[in-house]
């Protein structure tokens, strides 16, 4: 089955560590940290302070913290992230001119190394660096904001990105994740189309119901039919 990774992008920030737990409690072992710098994405999050204030908690539960570089000039933030407790960093192909450099810097750093692209970016940008990847990450929404519908024609790239790890021997070791409009509606799609893990904000974190309830009704989407 797909692995869920909750983003906190759409928690409540006023119970942030709260619903943290619950995330955990309910057998997530994996948070997604979606950071944004106002440049690279029209919208702000945060840093490595709030990765190392989760820490903690992550480690309590034995999960792992993902985060997401959605901003430029990553290179100067992999270190930070690296000491505040990131387990997986992934950068985005089109702020890292140098992106094997920047891959063999996280994984210096002791990180799983991740290459996210944008919707319109092709495969081929990350092609040549596919046997350096631990998780390849295909945007299925323009980054920057919460709450978008999932672009069908990115689900088209997540096969035609499987079929090629397949086809280089590396499909069992790269991991696939999406990020974006991942719902209950949408998570077999994404798994049909050969994503390994997903990435769900509002779905879990929307205020109308427990966390544990939303990852639920996410779990038994993504093991129908």
């Amino acid at each position: 089955m797909i692995e869920i990774a909750p983003s906190i992008l759409n928690a409540d920030y006023g119970h942030l560590a709260d619903q943290v737990r619950a995330t955990f409690e309910a057998g997530i072992s994996r948070l997604h940290v979606d950071v944004m710098d106002g440049r690279f994405v029209p919208n702000i999050t945060w840093g490595p302070d709030l990765v190392a204030s989760l820490r903690p908690l992550a480690d309590e539960f034995g999960a792992r913290l993902e985060t997401h570089l959605m901003i430029v000039e990553p290179d100067a933030w992999l270190e930070p992230f690296s000491a505040a407790g990131a387990a997986i960093i992934t950068v985005h192909v089109e702020a890292a001119p140098h992106l094997y450099r920047s891959l063999q810097r996280i994984r210096e750093l002791g990180c799983e190394a991740g290459a996210a692209l944008n919707p319109a970016t092709p495969l081929a940008a990350i092609e040549e660096v596919l046997g350096d990847l631990d998780l390849a990450l295909v945007m299925t929404v323009e980054p920057g904001f919460g709450g978008q519908e999932l672009i069908p024609a990115t689900l088209d790239k997540v096969r035609r990105l499987r079929a090629l790890l397949e086809a280089r021997g590396l499909a069992e070791r790269v991991a696939i994740e999406v990020d974006g409009g991942i719902h209950a509606g949408t998570i077999k799609s994404a798994q049909d189309a050969g994503a390994t893990i997903a990435v769900a904000g509002t779905a879990v974190y929307n205020g109308r119901a427990p966390v544990a309830t939303n990852l639920g009704v996410l779990r038994a989407a993504c093991s129908v039919g």
